[in-house]
C-alpha cells in the first residue's frame, strides 16, 4: 500500500482584514449606458464573454474573455460594452484590502487569466450559487471561497499581485449593496420601500444609515445617478426629453426637467444647447 500524507500548518488566516461585500453577474443589453463612479471597496471584474472597454481614470482599455479587471478603492471607473458582442462578467466587491501590481504604481490593472480560467470559473460559479441560494452558513462559505480565490491570485507567478490591508474606511455592507443596486438598476422603478425590502431593513433606518455612509439619501443618490446619465444622453443622442425621461425612470418629462434644473442650475434643453455649441464639455461617448 502506498500512502501520501501531508502535515498542514495552521497559519492565521487573513480573513479578519477583508470581507466580501457583494457578488453579481451582469450582461449588457443594447440600450445600456454606465456613468463613471467610485467605490470605497476594491472591485474584481472577471469577463466571461463578449467584448468591451473599461473607462478607468480617464483612459479606455479593451477587455475580452478571461480578462480580470481589478480596481482599488476610490478609483473612478465604468464598464462599456460593444453591442455586437455584449459584455458578460462577474464582479466581486471586497472591503479591507488593496491590490498591488508588481512594479506598477497604478491603483488598477487588467490581467489576462486564461491559464486560471478553469479554477476561477469554478470558484465564481460556487460563489454565485451560494449567494443565490442563501442557505444556512452561506456567508461563511462565500468568505472561504473568496479567500481561496485571493490566495490563487497571489500565488500565480503570471499575475504578479500582492495584497495589503487598506486604510480606506469599509462601507456598511447593506448600504454598499443598495448603492451598487442603484448604480446598476437606476432606470427601473425604485422606491425607498423597495430598497428597504431588499436590504431587510426598516426604511427609516436604511435612509439614516445611507445618509451617514455617503452624505446623501438613497433616493437623492438615485436621482443624481439618473441626472448624470441624462447628461450623456442629452450630449450624445437626439432623444427627446420625453424619451430621456422614460429611459431613465423619471415619472414624467416635467419632473425630469425639474430635477435636472435643481441639480445643474439650467434646463435640459439649455444644457443640450451649450454642449452642442461647445460651451460645456460633452460627456464621454460610449464605444
Amino acid at each position: 500500500m502506498s500512502t501520501a500524507r501531508f502535515a498542514i500548518s495552521h497559519a492565521p488566516a487573513p480573513r479578519e482584514s477583508f470581507r466580501l461585500l457583494y457578488i453579481s453577474k451582469s450582461r449588457f443589453g443594447g440600450d445600456w449606458n454606465s456613468t463613471a463612479h467610485t467605490h470605497a471597496c476594491t472591485e474584481l471584474f472577471y469577463c466571461l464573454s463578449g467584448e468591451g472597454q473599461f473607462f478607468i481614470q480617464g483612459q479606455l482599455y479593451p477587455v475580452q474573455p478571461d480578462d480580470l479587471v481589478i480596481v482599488n478603492p476610490q478609483v473612478e471607473h465604468t464598464e462599456l460594452s460593444l453591442n455586437a458582442a455584449p459584455l458578460e462578467y462577474v464582479v466581486l466587491g471586497i472591503s479591507g484590502i488593496e491590490v498591488l501590481f508588481g512594479s506598477s504604481d497604478e491603483p488598477y490593472a487588467i490581467l489576462n487569466c486564461r491559464e486560471q480560467r478553469e479554477r476561477l470559473g469554478a470558484l465564481l460559479h460556487m460563489l454565485l450559487a451560494e449567494a443565490d441560494h442563501s442557505l444556512d452558513g452561506y456567508e461563511t462559505v462565500c468568505q472561504d471561497l473568496l479567500e481561496v480565490l485571493l490566495i490563487w491570485l497571489v500565488r500565480s507567478s503570471t499575475l504578479s499581485v500582492q495584497l495589503q490591508r487598506t486604510t480606506v474606511r469599509a462601507e456598511n455592507r447593506e448600504c454598499a449593496e443598495i448603492k451598487r443596486y442603484i448604480d446598476t438598476n437606476y432606470r427601473e422603478s425604485i422606491t425607498l420601500d423597495k430598497l428597504a425590502g431588499m436590504a431587510h431593513l426598516n426604511k427609516y433606518y436604511l435612509s439614516h444609515a445611507f445618509q451617514k455612509e455617503y452624505g446623501i439619501s438613497p433616493i437623492t443618490y438615485l436621482s443624481r445617478r439618473r441626472i448624470e446619465e441624462s447628461k450623456y444622453l442629452l450630449g450624445n443622442t437626439s432623444h427627446t426629453l420625453a424619451q430621456v425621461s422614460e429611459l431613465l425612470g423619471f415619472s414624467s418629462p416635467s419632473y425630469f426637467s425639474q430635477c435636472f434644473r435643481k441639480a445643474e442650475g439650467i434646463s435640459p434643453n439649455e444644457y443640450r444647447r451649450q454642449v452642442r455649441e461647445g460651451k460645456r464639455p460633452a460627456p464621454p461617448k460610449r464605444r
